[in-house]
């Protein structure tokens, strides 16, 4: 059959697997323009795929015999190995899809209006939203109670920052959660407050724990609908596996059932919450369905975000000289935890996003690991250790992801979207270790890209653009945004291929084209190794494609 190519996604649907476990399958892809993102093969014509796997990696004259076999003609399209989503929440990405989603609001007033058609279309129960963010915002300022309480007058209403550290609550919400001026913050959080001391809503990191009772509970058939939506969200734009970060652990049983029932069209690498933590380590790592879902390690959390203030920076804020951010974990903490993984052959990933969070990261993982013996080390010395965004670093520091080695998962948009305010929060001086994605991959660094949706888009030719051309989606740079740390193509379709891989432990059966590995494949209709930077955020995906099988398509393919 050959590829029918569409100018837009808009008509797109996930064709789910089979009820049951589909079989591995056999399939020919040929045509178009294949990448293997193999350095000594980068090209093929032809790719043969027996029982899941590949058999075959080359010129269409040396193919084996593939009598029988379904045939995929790409025609235009271009096959790059699978994308992989280095760091999302598969949870957050399905319940952004169904709650109210604020993306996109270029205003408060439409933000509010929004949240007044949502209320009225749902006058039932607490009002729950995602997505805004206000650094584009004509009004130039976070969202307070009283938006909220003219938008949806008496509700209560709880809608989340996009970087997903910060919620703004009604005055409803505040008082059902005994929220008064003198509430004292917890440690890790802030209450913001108004010029008259009362609380306006804002609850930061930590202290949005206090409104955690007043949000819908979730019984399994509401977490289930959660966890089909983001698969298909992730397969309809072309990732064929992702990184779960704060996998509730609670919720790991479910994704297993799922992925042995077949309603798990892609991979699922689960790094769970902390309190999920002595159980993984006490069970050690486990897997279902052949492994399309893995749970191998524990999310940690070192400070907040930078865009809400709660990155843990040595110096103050540029633009709130009254703080340095917020650390979320103490030492105290963190080594009991990060030891135990060490002999229980668990991976830690730290969330840290300040130049502070990111140093006092790196002290404990280097402390924990010379507080136990090499020995008893599960995994020797190849516990490939990560931290979770590594987006502000002093420059002096670039060594200890390297020495270590430690792994930088990172999200390349989160910069063309910070680009907006970061210089505000950090000034220039600080720029030169803001997202450097290039001068760690210089210093040999496994850099892992990934999207952190619903904390952004979540869609990979965003990612790709963003780490090669380091521009918002407009074109839009700016004097001060250090153009040097966008990196090369090479690079970048390592970063969602085979460096993901690497950092789950499955460099040997994911993250390039090649005989042996699994026959994970994305499609799209252009060239992203090769088109304008400008064409790659609007390249449209055609085929998605996980243990040969076709997980997703366009519409009319």
């Amino acid at each position: 059959m050959r590829l029918a190519l569409l100018a837009a996604v808009a008509g797109m649907a996930l064709a789910l697997p089979a009820a049951a476990p589909a079989a591995a399958q056999d399939l020919l892809i040929r045509g178009g323009t294949i990448h293997t993102g193999v350095e000594s093969q980068p090209s093929a014509e032809a790719v043969l795929v027996r029982d899941g796997r590949i058999v075959f990696v080359g010129a269409v004259a040396d193919l084996p015999d593939a009598a029988g076999v379904e045939t995929v003609d790409l025609g235009t399209a271009v096959m790059f190995p699978g994308f992989t989503d280095g760091h999302a929440h598969l949870d957050g990405i399905g319940q952004r899809e169904l709650t109210l989603n604020l993306e996109g609001s270029a205003s408060i007033v439409e933000a509010m209006s929004r949240l007044s058609a949502w209320a009225e279309s749902h006058p039932d129960g607490p009002i729950v939203g995602r997505g805004w963010i206000e650094t584009h915002w004509p009004e130039d300022r976070f969202l307070t109670r009283q938006d909220l309480d003219a938008a949806a007058p008496g509700r209560v209403v709880l809608l989340g920052r996009a970087d997903g550290h910060a919620v703004v609550a009604s005055t409803p919400a505040l008082e059902a959660a005994g929220i008064t001026r003198d509430t004292q913050a917890p440690t890790g959080g802030d209450i913001l407050k108004d010029d008259q001391g009362e609380p306006n809503g804002m609850l930061i990191d930590a202290a949005e724990q206090l409104v955690a009772a007043l949000m819908p509970k979730r019984d399994e058939a509401a977490r289930r609908a959660a966890y089909r939506e983001g698969f298909a969200f992730e397969a309809r734009h072309g990732w064929t596996g992702l990184h779960f970060m704060s996998a509730p652990w609670a919720d790991i049983p479910l994704l297993e059932q799922m992925a042995e029932a077949g309603e798990a069209p892609i991979r699922v690498y689960n790094s769970v919450t902390p309190d999920g933590a002595e159980a993984l380590i006490a069970s050690g790592p486990r897997q279902a369905a052949d492994g399309r879902v893995i749970t191998r390690a524990i999310k940690m959390y070192a400070d907040g975000a930078l865009g809400s203030r709660g990155a843990a920076l040595f110096e103050p804020y540029s633009d709130a000289p009254e703080t340095t951010g917020l650390m979320q974990m103490t030492r105290e903490r963190a080594l009991p935890v990060y030891e135990a993984a060490l002999r229980g052959g668990i991976q830690i990933a730290t969330h840290a996003i300040g130049d502070r969070g990111n140093a006092e990261v790196s002290d404990w993982y280097a402390e924990a690991m010379q507080a136990v013996p090499q020995g008893d080390w599960a995994d020797g010395r190849d516990v490939r250790w990560r931290i979770e965004h590594a987006q502000i670093l002093k420059p002096e520091h670039y060594g200890r992801f390297s020495d270590l080695p430690i792994i930088a998962s990172m999200q390349p948009s989160h910069a063309i979207g910070d680009l907006h305010f970061a210089a505000d929060r950090l000034g220039d001086a600080r720029l030169d270790g803001a997202y450097a994605w290039k001068s760690l991959v210089d210093r040999d660094v496994i850099v892992v890209g990934g999207s952190d949706a619903p904390v952004e888009r979540g869609d990979p030719l965003i990612e790709f653009y963003a780490a090669v051309a380091r521009r918002d989606l407009n074109g839009f740079q700016g004097p001060d945004w250090r153009p040097q740390e966008a990196v090369s193509r090479d690079t970048a379709l390592k970063m969602f291929t085979l460096w993901p891989a690497y950092a789950s432990f499955r460099e040997d059966e994911l993250g390039t084209i090649e005989v042996g590995k699994r026959a994970d494949f994305s499609v799209f209709d252009r060239d992203l190794m090769t088109v304008p930077e400008a064409d790659i955020p609007t390249a449209v995906p055609v085929m998605t494609v996980v243990d040969g099988e076709v997980v997703w398509r366009a519409e009319g393919s």
